[in-house]
């Protein structure tokens, strides 16, 4: 178990407290969490500490991979266990805020969506001994769909600055950039997909 692994299982055991610290009903047992005032809108303290705990899991899935690749600590474990990883946090993230009405239900369904979607190409690509390469518009998706969870929980409420839903567009793009990525994987594997009809 190198440090790079240390850092996914990390990321893996953090998912679970964020779900819990976003999810607990804190009124029903009569607790009180702080708030902060952010412009004209109340931020609870769940949304915070929520907040706080998806940067540093986003955090240590950036800091993993640079350092498996730099120092050569690629393992078979961590190409399983880092990509299921981001994909829980994210995907999580993107149900809990649909699930308290904080983004658009068909937005976060698409982003899920296009990760099954993905996983069966890759499964497919692997079966033919195609190595599909991360490309621009994958990392672009990931950015996008942090930088929209962020800005969610930040904002507490499906945002709108001068009568324009801000939340709702951010999340929206990153759904579009989320299908964009998921063609360029389907475009890769889809002669194989499509070989035996």
């Amino acid at each position: 178990m190198n440090f790079a692994n240390k850092l996914t299982v990390l990321r893996i055991f953090l998912i679970p407290i964020i779900v819990i610290v976003f999810l607990f009903p804190y009124a029903q047992f009569n607790i009180e969490l702080f708030s902060f005032t952010l412009g004209h809108v109340e931020v609870p303290g769940s949304n915070l500490i929520t907040l706080l705990l998806f940067c540093i899991a986003s955090f240590t899935d950036y800091l993993d991979g640079k350092i498996a690749r730099s120092r050569n600590l690629v393992t078979t474990f961590g190409k399983f266990a880092d990509p299921m990883a981001d994909k829980l946090l994210v995907n999580l993230m993107l149900i809990m805020l649909a699930y308290k009405h904080m983004i658009p239900v068909v937005p976060a369904l698409i982003m899920v969506a296009r990760d099954t979607i993905v996983d069966g190409c890759r499964m497919i690509a692997s079966q033919n001994g195609v190595v599909i390469a991360a490309a621009f518009v994958g990392k672009l998706k990931t950015f996008t769909q942090m930088f929209a969870i962020i800005f969610v929980l930040l904002c507490n409420l499906p945002f709108e600055l001068y009568g324009i839903p801000v939340a709702e567009i951010l999340i929206w793009f990153a759904a579009l950039v989320s299908i964009a990525g998921g063609y360029h994987y389907f475009a890769q594997v889809k002669e194989f997909v499509f070989e035996s009809m």
